[in-house]
């Protein structure tokens, strides 16, 4: 009995998904790329226990949504050079999907005005005109002037430290503001769009950059790849091109002898656009007197009442949902149309995942809400 009970246990685990959500992934890989020159970004999504079936843009099946319900947890659209696509794929479906738990792994075309790139305005993405990529003279290295070695920042979705350059090669785009969105990769501060990889143009960029620079296509302000964080928390990851998650750029040196970051970079952040990082769940809230353990249905001006609530964060490596108590800024509001109170919601330290304060009803009659209201990017 133990020995099948161990075997079923083994079983449950084994069967676990990578992600939060699910593991299942549909990808849209246009017919002129290959799928073994992405071996490296696909294959590790395969080892890490994911499930993916392959389709062309213009291909009827698998359906991406069927019967109102969404087939697949997460979509991954590389398809640069494809404007049409079959009635399934819309960017009405693909925005409805977020709202189904799906997630979303975007690569924008540098050369087209394709359904991926029309789609970028509704997530607040500002696209410079088609055929403009990004174009790098800097540093001196022996790769067209539109491969350009980017050295990534320390965020939160991408936590690795100490990564080599990025390798990139496409269209940048700007931030309109919306809280939402999540900076990921930035382009160099010597950048710029154009669509001419010479210097004709040199002249008329400094003279903008003295003028402040509106309307400027260049800088570290553009954006290379970010994400988006719906309300629901489904995410979307935007790519400027779908060459950076090539085999290609995962094996080219970035310094000599040294391969360059792009396949550990483009890995953390599939992990956070799949929902397998930065995933936090509020498993139980409570309230009750001071001096009680049950809740009462109304509570009398000027009581102590003690409110607690536990939180979890998602464990990729064992598929488990596992306490968490690093939240070291997490508030309570009591609030009636506006907060009366808000207090700091501290972690128990005794306890892990679990967080509570002790706080005064108000002097004040009315409907009171007990609320969390925890944002921050990523």
């Amino acid at each position: 009995m133990a020995a099948w009970l161990l075997a079923l246990l083994g079983l449950a685990i084994s069967a676990c998904a990578k992600s939060s959500t699910g593991n299942s992934v549909l990808v849209l890989l246009e017919p002129s790329l290959d799928k073994a020159n992405f071996s490296t970004f696909f294959n590790g999504l395969t080892e890490s226990g994911y499930e993916l079936t392959f389709r062309a843009p213009r291909d009827a099946k698998p359906a991406v949504i069927e019967d109102d319900v969404a087939q697949f947890s997460h979509v991954v659209v590389f398809a640069p050079d494809t404007k049409s696509f079959a009635q399934d794929v819309t960017p009405q479906s693909l925005v409805s999907l977020l709202s189904k738990g799906t997630n979303l792994l975007l690569a924008l075309s540098p050369k087209k005005q394709t359904i991926v790139n029309s789609l970028a305005a509704e997530f607040s993405l500002i696209l410079p005109p088609p055929g403009t990529p990004l174009i790098s003279h800097f540093p001196e290295r022996d790769t067209p002037a539109t491969v350009i070695p980017v050295k990534p920042t320390e965020n939160p979705i991408v936590p690795t430290k100490g990564l080599l350059p990025v390798w990139f090669s496409g269209v940048p785009f700007a931030y309109s503001p919306n809280p939402l969105l999540v900076p990921i990769l930035n382009a160099p501060s010597e950048s710029f769009a154009a669509d001419s990889t010479t210097d004709s143009g040199a002249e008329g960029i400094v003279e903008a950059a003295d003028k402040g620079g509106e309307g400027l296509w260049a800088g570290s302000q553009l954006a290379l790849v970010a994400g988006f964080q719906a309300h629901g928390d489904t995410r979307v990851l935007w790519a400027g091109g779908v060459d950076m998650f090539s085999d290609e750029f995962a094996q080219k040196e970035s310094a000599k002898g040294q391969q360059s970051g792009n396949a550990q970079f483009v890995r953390d952040a599939a992990a956070w656009a799949f929902r397998e990082s930065k995933v936090l769940r509020i498993d139980s809230v409570a309230h009750h007197r001071v001096n009680e353990t049950e809740p009462r249905e109304t509570y009398t001006t000027n009581d102590h009442v003690v409110f607690n609530t536990h939180i979890s964060m998602f464990n990729p490596k064992t598929s488990v949902w596992e306490p968490y108590s690093g939240i070291s800024d997490l508030q309570l509001e009591f609030t009636m149309l506006d907060p009366h109170i808000r207090t700091s919601l501290p972690p128990v330290p005794s306890n892990p995942g679990e967080y509570e304060v002790t706080f005064r009803v108000p002097d004040r009659h009315g409907v009171f809400k007990f609320i969390i209201d925890y944002k921050r990017k990523g």
